[in-house]
């Protein structure tokens, strides 16, 4: 984990417009790191690599 750093930070369009559960990620890296954005100053960013994300993104959307 790292904390945050000047990156160009994108909520999920999952997120929903009342400020809930709400996940950020930022793209244009070597890895991939993603945020809760009602920490998002003050929270840990988990970074992933693009292949273990890639996987998760891929058992979320197909439900498993």
């Amino acid at each position: 984990m790292t904390k945050n750093s000047a990156r160009t930070w994108t909520k999920s369009s999952y997120s929903g417009a009342d400020n809930g559960n709400c996940v950020e990620i930022a793209v244009g890296e070597p890895v991939i790191p993603v945020r809760d954005s009602k920490r998002a100053e003050s929270g840990p960013v988990v970074e992933f690599g693009r292949e273990a994300f890639a996987a998760f993104l891929g058992s979320v959307t197909t439900d498993r």
